[in-house]
């Protein structure tokens, strides 16, 4: 069995500035950065990691890399861990892009499962990549425990395609707040989640999306 900790980012300066950040490469601003300091000590407290992945967008690398010094193993960026690519929706306010795409954000608020970017990718798309991914770990490190440093959206179709078996669901499954801890377990080609969006040890400093982000 292996066992995947699956870490959203620390909050980024999209998140504050109210961007809708898909391949824009936001940093982590000064509270997301403290964040993911405590979110490694809880790890480091808790877990023996053998490794840590990352999507190499800024946010969630550096999120990944505070766990992986913490914890003294290697990190390995990966573009396929990466947030869904946002098309012309990317690195714009989400006002802005509830205006101008009207009927493509509607989807995305009302049935995320079926949404898919303006001229970008498609939530279905983005749930076949990551999943495919995280299978790839996870067979690459049988029997070791993982970090995963990623996105939101990544995080909750993952949820959605093991617990549901599809995405027909995902518009039912919350967000997971910045920083959090989520356990997936993969065992002989079946997966299971132990823990979803652990963010207790966050305390007050715990930053979270809108429900109809």
């Amino acid at each position: 069995m292996t066992t995947l900790i699956l870490v959203r980012h620390g909050e980024s300066t999209a998140n504050r500035e109210g961007i809708f950040a898909g391949h824009f490469d936001a940093e982590l601003q000064d509270r997301g950065l403290l964040q993911a300091k405590e979110t490694a000590k809880y790890i480091a407290e808790n877990y023996h990691v053998d490794k840590v992945y990352a999507s190499d967008l800024k946010r969630a690398f550096n999120t990944g890399r505070c766990i992986a010094e913490l914890a003294g193993v290697e990190i390995i960026p990966d573009k396929n861990l990466r947030e869904i690519n946002a098309g012309k929706w990317d690195g714009v306010k989400w006002a802005v892009v509830e205006k101008l795409y009207e009927k493509d954000f509607g989807v995305w608020t009302a049935d995320i499962g079926r949404a898919k970017t303006t001229d970008g990718e498609s939530v279905a798309e983005l749930a076949e990549r990551v999943i495919r991914k995280l299978e790839w770990i996870a067979k690459e490190n049988d029997g070791k425990t993982i970090v995963v440093a990623t996105h939101a959206t990544p995080i909750r179709a993952v949820q959605s395609m093991v617990k549901t078996g599809g995405l027909e669901e995902m518009k039912n499954i919350p967000w997971v707040s910045n920083a959090s801890v989520s356990i997936l377990e993969y065992d002989d080609g079946k997966w299971r989640f132990k823990l979803v969006g652990e963010d207790r040890h966050l305390g007050g400093i715990a930053t979270h999306l809108p429900p109809n982000a």
